[in-house]
């Protein structure tokens, strides 16, 4: 006889984690399964956690969570070959409770988060894949898997099995994502000693700080770099659009060692021993790009369900609420005994109604649109520095020849009206 759960959840990433933890701590049967040897040891973020969506879930996780540092400053880099214009903002708020964002090493937090759905009664089995789902009457009412007598059987199955979502996919949910609907980022975490952090990144005891990298650190393609500072490791990383890496044929390793040697880059980093490589796909197609979310017996969540934030790099936050929503929808299908798409799709409903959904809509044209235009990388970022350069470099140049210099090298005309005309397109995607 075949084992029989209320529920199975496919992927013990934070969307899924969450999801168990919620469905077990209501009194749900729940299996939860990773294909890795340890929940997070397959998966792949830059390593910000943000509080808030955590602690809907687990109140005061803070004061027992394997978390790095809490983030105090957040830095914003614009980068030409050899200067960047910065932007940032510090805020002692952020070093107290109830705090706003900490960084984390997923292998850590992971197993941490895992254990605690566990504590609640969730079954986790690692090492074992879901190879398909299993459909009857077209309905989805279990899961194959890799191991001997491996079918398994649920009310219903939340496939939380990341970005590609195998098992989507073969339900008809969305087709093979495109190039420009996925961006390959690659990370390594750098081991340095805490005091040399704090005193390179200006902190006090304790205290972490972020930098986002933009234009020559991804060498003008679509995408971003990072640095942020944990206890005592680095995680430097940079993730493009596949498309970007494809027309400009450069390789990920390539455009990572660049970030690294970077002038701007390489003081932060110097001395530091390189402990792990990561490289992992991220789903940021975003609203356009959502499959559908609820079947018969079936629900996607995090990034399975393509829900980043590009623009304010938000992933674990959204896949944290969505998992919680799915749970709640579960829950209440449960007490009907309805397993139907009709009751299930109260999730989707659940999920665009909340900040998941509201933020994808604001910036549902932003990646594209930046896709399609790369001038605001390749041609703008590096006008901004060489305006920059001219106007602080104090050589005897009266301040209105060098605001004239500035505006003739801008060009004729005709192309300030395309500056214009981009940054209004740029205003109307981003509003």
């Amino acid at each position: 006889m075949p084992e029989k759960f209320d529920a199975i959840v496919v992927g013990a990433g934070p969307a899924g984690i969450a999801c168990a933890y919620e469905l077990a701590k209501a009194g749900v049967n729940v299996l939860l399964l990773e294909r890795g040897e340890y929940p997070g040891s397959k998966n792949v973020m830059g390593g910000v956690l943000y509080r808030k969506m955590m602690e809907e879930i687990i109140p005061d996780f803070h004061k027992e969570a394997p978390l790095e540092r809490p983030i105090v400053e957040q830095r914003f880099m614009m980068m030409d070959r050899a200067s960047a214009i910065t932007f940032s903002y510090k805020g002692m708020e952020w070093a107290q409770e109830p705090y706003n964002n900490f960084t984390v090493l997923r292998a850590k937090f992971d197993q941490w988060f895992a254990q605690k759905a566990v504590d609640q009664g969730a079954l986790l089995i690692c090492e074992t894949v879901a190879l398909e789902c299993i459909v009857e009457n077209g309905k989805v009412v279990g899961v194959r898997t890799d191991r001997p007598d491996g079918d398994l059987y649920a009310d219903v199955v939340v496939l939380a099995d990341g970005v590609n979502s195998l098992l989507a996919k073969s339900l008809g949910f969305h087709k093979e994502f495109r190039p420009d609907e996925v961006a390959l980022a690659t990370m390594e975490i750098l081991k340095l000693d805490r005091k040399v952090i704090e005193d390179r990144f200006n902190l006090e005891e304790g205290q972490g700080c972020t930098i986002e990298l933009f234009g020559d650190a991804t060498k003008g393609i679509l995408g971003t770099g990072f640095l942020y500072t944990n206890k005592d490791t680095l995680s430097i990383g940079v993730g493009t659009l596949l498309s970007g890496l494809i027309k400009h044929k450069i390789k990920p390793y390539e455009l990572m060692e660049y970030v690294k040697t970077h002038p701007m880059i390489r003081p932060y980093i110097q001395g530091a021993e390189p402990q792990e490589y990561l490289a992992h796909l991220i789903p940021e197609g975003g609203y356009r790009s959502m499959p559908k979310v609820a079947g018969d017996g079936v629900l996607v969540v995090g990034d399975a369900a393509q829900l980043v934030n590009a623009i304010h790099r938000e992933g674990s936050n959204m896949a944290m609420t969505s998992g919680r929503l799915a749970a709640e929808t579960i829950v209440a299908a449960k007490e009907r005994g309805d397993f139907s798409e009709a009751t299930l799709d109260a999730y989707r409903q659940k999920l665009m109604d909340s900040f998941v959904g509201q933020d994808l809509k604001k910036y549902k044209d932003a990646t594209h649109h930046f896709d399609k235009f790369p001038q605001y990388f390749e041609e703008y970022i590096p006008m901004m520095n060489r305006a920059a350069s001219t106007m602080l470099t104090v050589d005897g140049v009266p301040k209105r020849e060098k605001q004239k210099k500035i505006w003739s090298e801008i060009g004729p005309a005709k192309r300030k009206f395309k500056i214009a005309r981009d940054l209004y397109r740029a205003w109307r995607v981003m509003k």
